[in-house]
């Protein structure tokens, strides 16, 4: 076993805070009520519950009542999707669809269902190398009939920010609604929906230092919504279950905290982003920094290795203790190439051979030092595993 361990998968999940485990731990076995029940336990449930909502509101800036409680980002985005294209389609008002090839698959396998069962089509704008999309390339592919885009605020894969915004401001010149996956920014980057200009938008607890299985739709008011999720009247009719209080408070206070303190932790996120890419670049041959080098996540970095299988390299930094991802999360273990790296114009080679390193409040110069130390060997050891050497 390794001296030490070196968590750089923050991308993937986060630590939940110690403050967000304290104020959740009254409504798993004091404050139990069932929100939906009339008594005094149901209400003091609720009252929590509210309360998390008005909190999390203000931080977005929206309406509490613009906001919908998920059991995450992949069913926030499903919702959005499929409630907007069904219920549009349901009102006559169009079916086409527009995203992009490198959105979380709960978007763009969303996008291809609705296609292929439904009949909606979609259109998957194509980015530029460094995932880049520009407001004229959405202008252009906008149709009579589209009636919603979907674009993320931060790619999860390659880190890059897109200018949300104004590909926001196209959309609603011709009447389009506009949805953004913003699950890899909550917490880092602003998420004020007012100025962002979007219709909804979707956040997930654990990526900001919250629980697992607790996220939030915005759906501005107005936006013609189906529920993917029939049942009660819960979240006025748009999604029915039971809430999970002790989480949905979790959510709120680790959103709280986050945002009080952004301007503590993104400078820190930053110089250690910075010192992981110009290290990897300067000790390492044949390597490409995938995404842009600047306008990106504040903890993310991410790479492409020639003659470097990603799973492979991840089985030997986790020998040395260094935790990564070879793109996103729910692709670890897969041995299939990056879709994201294919789609950004990467060969099959180039598309197995990704890492992403993501750092987070913990995180220290030391870690990245050690990592730095680790990865030329690491790398050297596995190009000549494979035959290949630099």
């Amino acid at each position: 076993m390794p001296d030490r361990f070196i968590y750089l998968d923050h991308s993937a999940t986060t630590p939940l805070d110690e403050r967000v485990v304290a104020a959740m731990m009254p409504y798993f076995s004091e404050i139990y009520g069932n929100p939906s029940s009339v008594h005094r336990v149901g209400r003091k449930a609720e009252t929590a519950m509210e309360d998390a909502r008005d909190k999390m509101a203000k931080i977005l800036n929206c309406r509490p009542n613009e906001l919908v409680f998920t059991s995450g980002g992949s069913e926030g985005d499903n919702l959005a999707l499929r409630g907007v294209a069904l219920a549009s389609k349901q009102l006559g008002r169009g079916t086409h669809l527009i995203t992009s090839p490198l959105e979380h698959h709960a978007i763009s396998r969303t996008a291809q269902q609705l296609e292929e069962v439904f009949g909606l089509p979609a259109t998957f704008l194509q980015p530029d190398r460094a995932g880049n999309i520009t407001p004229d390339m959405l202008r252009e592919a906008i149709q009579e009939d589209t009636v919603l885009v979907s674009l993320m605020l931060a790619n999860n894969e390659i880190g890059t920010i897109l200018p949300i915004a104004e590909l926001a401001a196209v959309a609603h010149e011709k009447g389009v609604y506009f949805h953004t996956d913003a699950v890899q920014a909550t917490g880092q980057l602003d998420v004020d929906v007012q100025k962002l200009g979007v219709d909804l938008l979707s956040i997930s607890a654990h990526k900001f230092y919250g629980p697992k299985g607790v996220g939030a739709l915005f759906v501005r008011e107005g936006v013609p919504l189906l529920p993917s999720q029939t049942g009660g009247s819960h979240e006025s009719g748009r999604r029915s279950g039971t809430h999970n209080v002790p989480l949905i408070v979790g959510m709120a206070t680790a959103l709280e905290i986050a945002y009080a303190e952004r301007d503590q932790w993104v400078p820190h996120f930053i110089d250690l982003r910075d010192h992981l890419i110009d290290g990897v670049l300067s000790t390492i041959p044949d390597v490409e920094l995938t995404g842009e080098r600047h306008d990106r996540l504040p903890s993310h970095a991410s790479f492409v290795f020639k003659h470097v299988n990603g799973n492979t390299l991840l089985m030997h930094l986790d020998i040395k203790g260094i935790a990564a991802s070879s793109g996103s999360a729910c692709k670890t273990g897969n041995p299939a190439p990056s879709e994201v790296l294919l789609a950004l114009g990467y060969d099959h080679n180039g598309a197995m051979g990704g890492l992403r390193l993501t750092v987070g409040r913990h995180t220290t110069h030391a870690d990245v030092d050690y990592v730095l130390e680790i990865m030329p060997k690491v790398i050297e050891g596995v190009r000549r595993f494979s035959g290949v050497s630099a």
